[in-house]
């Protein structure tokens, strides 16, 4: 299948490839399709999360455990449910880059990762209940409040 991207151009995607998210993720709840690009190189920081249903809307995430030492994931029964998770081990879990104008307050939300079911291909933003992390994480350091 072929989808013409504002970002990337024309790519091709297989129909396996595509991650469904139920819900949406909030603030785009009406696109349910997506894609993972550039996550196939082990050694890749950034990635992005594709739409297939807005060619236009491209999230850049990362994996949170690798910026964020103590990382953790509260997830609730009815995500699990959603998304059919039998096995921890088959969970990735990507947190959305924010990159500004100003490239040094570039940030990630660790309050709502990304959780997708890599066996199911479904996909979920939570809202961890859990305090201890931020909306507003800034990988420059010294803009840490």
């Amino acid at each position: 299948m072929q989808l013409n991207t504002v970002h990337f151009g024309e790519i091709e995607y297989s129909e396996d490839e595509v991650i469904y998210f139920p819900e949406g993720i909030p603030g785009f709840e009406d696109t349910k399709k997506y894609i993972l690009i550039g996550n196939d190189s082990g050694d890749a920081v950034f990635f992005w999360l594709q739409s297939v249903d807005a060619p236009e809307l491209c999230f850049v995430v990362t994996d949170p455990f690798m910026i964020y030492d103590g990382y953790g994931v509260d997830v609730e029964d009815e995500d699990v449910e959603l998304l059919e998770i039998t096995d921890p081990n088959k969970v990735l879990t990507l947190t959305i880059v924010i990159i500004p104008e100003n490239i040094n307050e570039i940030r990630v939300n660790l309050k709502a990762p990304i959780l997708i079911n890599v066996e199911k291909k479904l996909g979920k933003q939570v809202i961890q209940k859990n305090d201890n992390f931020p909306v507003r994480y800034y990988l420059n350091k010294s803009n840490q409040v």
